[in-house]
């Protein structure tokens, strides 16, 4: 079997295994001081945390995007959405949104240090990477209680134009 392998450092493991053990629905394979290791069989994942004291510092910080699982189908969103509500998690949706060259459907939630991870279904290819601006602003990801990255266009009931937390387009 193949997987794809993600290492992230945390800040601290605790919390870091208790979310991935809600978004994933598994406990780790291994689990060590300072380490823990999950081997996801759906969807195929090798994720590994290892923390660090000073989080994800020099070297990743702004590097990372998002991460996320694609699904097969709307109802597999839905599924995902109660099932990370349910364990506790706070989630923001989307329908039929345009991000990344496609229309989709999502649900995002945010790891312990703000990391944005997405469940999503592809609905149709898009020309654009993203919908165009309509004028109003984009909270700052920082600002925002579920941090979406601001260069995917993403907005959410949090977004507030032009005030003084925001980031104008």
């Amino acid at each position: 079997m193949s997987r794809v392998q993600l290492a992230l450092n945390v800040s601290n493991i605790d919390e870091a295994v208790v979310f991935y053990s809600k978004l994933f629905g598994a406990e780790p394979a291994k689990r060590r001081p300072g380490y823990a290791n999950f081997a996801i069989a759906d969807p195929p994942l090798k994720l590994v945390l290892i923390e660090s004291p000073d989080g994800r510092g020099e070297g990743t910080v702004h590097a990372l995007n998002h991460l996320g699982v694609e699904v097969e189908t709307q109802e597999e969103v839905v599924a995902a959405t109660a099932r990370l509500s349910s364990s506790g998690l706070a989630t923001s949706t989307e329908e039929a949104t345009t991000c990344c060259y496609a229309v989709q459907d999502k649900v995002w939630v945010n790891d312990p240090n703000g990391a944005p991870w997405e469940v999503y279904v592809v609905l149709a290819d898009a020309a654009d990477m993203k919908p165009p601006t309509d004028g109003c602003c984009t909270p700052d990801t920082a600002s925002m209680p579920l941090s979406v990255p601001t260069q995917l266009g993403i907005k959410t009931s949090a977004s507030a134009c032009c005030s003084t937390e925001s980031t104008c387009c």
